[in-house]
């Protein structure tokens, strides 16, 4: 199948160097088929996220001079379409999905025969380890979006290294669900192909759960986000129970939770682990497919409560760190004893160089890298690059962290968002918002408190949870801009915001709070293809809200 889509590539006379758009909702089959048929003949597929803005679109087939674009669906073609009108560089948009007068993806496919066959095997001959494989656009919190190019030798580091760390092999069953737009679903499943392990691409993200008790993954990759959506669920389901089962819940997530990394319990709390398992733990693992030995968790920071929660129930999730410009893997918690802690990002990669850059009396600092993985540079754009990497070959990623116990990497913050408060003191907005976010009555948060007296935040609830609360306390509910300027509903929150202020500095409490009632969402603009805060741009957007949040006190 790889053969016939390159056939019917070079059929419309594609050459060595010519870019390639795929824009899908999801992986599946034909994203593959695309992406190793343009790389096999010295094409670069460049893949576009589906939730990026028509804008950004038109900005990356222009800076990629694309010519020829798979669309996932009838929606997104026509998003191609739009985006295209003021270029016209497109000769060709195919699309999975049947669309009334416009190319399909079958239309594409040819016969390679004596016709293709022997330009396909010189071009794939012609291949060097340093040729340039993909370009990758990152979705930028500012500004347009930046083309990583990636080498063949960059991505195929990665997948080695990989290899090393991740106990799959040709008898195991994987579950992609994560768009294979982001370099680490696709480098994953490149891995997975690589050892022989079967790939089965979920259709829809809202049918993950259902996909997963069907397919019954040994492995898959995960965003916290849907973890947390997972361990929401578990308390949705807990609150539905008869009051001694949901005690029984809790009682198991609060024993469950203080799991330690190291495996080793006492006496007492492994009876009590037997004991959550019986009534809860084997009920969770049936809702994965009852076979998962391990979920590798990427893209942003996972809460230890979590990790450790899931681990005592008998799920190993382990967190990895990485970039797009470094292919993506940086570090990763080891599946093996005494390669995992909770709360860091594991441990460098095998043939990787990480650093701390100029660490200050805590050991923290930029974390740089340099290996074999790092990107060859920003498409069109000498001026980020040099930025990006320095002349001996390292790589600043703009990360601040640490190490822990000399060998484990832990994340702080990002290097452009920490912030002074008037008081001198620095703070780590993310930090902070993780926090926040542990609540599962909050979906988003935006910690603010640059040159400002005391620190406040942006708070997105998550307004199903919300109702829930207002109707078991007999709140009247309206709707969410109702609910969140409502005095019990604000009076409630205050509490929950109190609660998690005692875990936290005097410099790092949260003093004051705006609810907000629309969603944030990358089609909206407040979140990156990846879920990251738009920091800049939320903050143009709430000015006057923010204003008003630091003359309250």
């Amino acid at each position: 199948m790889i053969d016939r889509v390159s056939a019917g590539l070079l059929k419309l006379g594609l050459k060595r160097g010519d870019t390639i758009g795929i824009i899908t909702d999801g992986g599946s089959p034909q994203w593959n088929f695309m992406d190793f048929a343009a790389q096999q003949i010295g094409a670069i597929p460049v893949p576009i996220h589906a939730s990026v803005t028509i804008e950004e679109i038109r900005y990356i087939l222009k800076d990629a001079a694309i010519s020829i674009v798979l669309t996932g669906n009838k929606l997104l073609h026509e998003k191609i379409i739009e985006a295209d009108k003021p270029i016209g560089n497109l000769k060709k948009i195919y699309c999975l999905e049947k669309v009334i007068n416009q190319p399909h993806w079958d239309d594409l496919i040819s016969e390679p025969g004596t016709k293709y066959l022997p330009e396909i095997e010189a071009r794939k001959a012609a291949i060097h380890e340093d040729d340039l494989a993909t370009i990758i656009y990152t979705s930028g919190t500012t500004g347009n979006p930046k083309g990583v190019m990636l080498s063949h030798r960059n991505i195929i580091s990665n997948i080695k290294a990989t290899i090393a760390l991740v106990p799959v092999n040709c008898d195991k069953i994987t579950l992609s669900f994560l768009p294979l737009s982001h370099i680490f679903e696709r480098m994953v499943t490149y891995t997975y192909m690589a050892v022989g392990a079967s790939v089965y691409y979920s259709d829809t993200m809202d049918r993950v759960m259902e996909n997963l008790k069907d397919v019954k993954p040994h492995y898959f990759t995960s965003v916290p986000r849907i973890l947390e959506k997972i361990y929401h669920g578990i308390l949705d389901a807990a609150n539905n129970k008869n009051q001694f089962q949901k005690k029984i819940i809790h009682w198991a997530l609060r024993v469950g939770e203080r799991y330690p990394d190291s495996n080793k319990v006492s006496l007492l709390y492994w009876f009590k682990l037997r004991l959550a398992n019986i009534f809860v733990y084997r009920k969770w693992r049936s809702l994965l497919g009852n076979r998962v030995e391990g979920v590798i968790v990427g893209a942003a920071a996972l809460q230890p409560q979590l990790a450790s929660l899931f681990a005592a129930a008998g799920i190993d999730i382990r967190e990895g760190y990485g970039l797009t410009e470094t292919s993506p893997v940086i570090s990763f918690n080891r599946f093996e004893p005494g390669g995992v802690r909770f709360g860091t990002v594991g441990i460098p990669i095998p043939g990787l160089d990480v650093k701390i850059n100029t660490p200050d009396e805590n050991g923290e600092g930029e974390i740089i890298v340099k290996g074999p993985n790092v990107m060859m540079g920003y498409l069109n754009n000498p001026v980020e690059t040099k930025k990006a990497i320095d002349p001996n070959g390292w790589f600043y990623t703009g990360d601040v962290g640490t190490f822990v116990n000399k060998r484990f990497l832990q994340i702080t913050g990002r290097k452009k968002d920490i912030f002074k408060t008037t008081t001198g003191k620095y703070v780590r907005p993310e930090m902070i918002a993780d926090i926040l976010c542990h609540s599962v009555y909050f979906d988003y948060a935006l910690v603010l408190g640059f040159n400002k007296p005391y620190v406040a935040a942006l708070i997105v609830p998550d307004y199903v949870k919300l109702k829930q609360w207002c109707d078991a306390n007999n709140v009247h509910w309206t709707a969410p801009q109702f609910m969140a300027i409502n005095p019990k509903v604000v009076q409630f929150v205050r509490g929950l915001i109190d609660e998690m202020n005692a875990n936290l500095s005097p410099t790092e409490k949260v003093r004051e709070f705006l609810l907000l009632h629309n969603e944030w969402s990358s089609a909206s603009g407040e979140l990156t293809a990846t879920l990251k805060l738009k920091r800049p741009f939320i903050e143009e957007k709430y000015k006057e809200e923010i204003v008003e949040l630091f003359s309250k006190s």
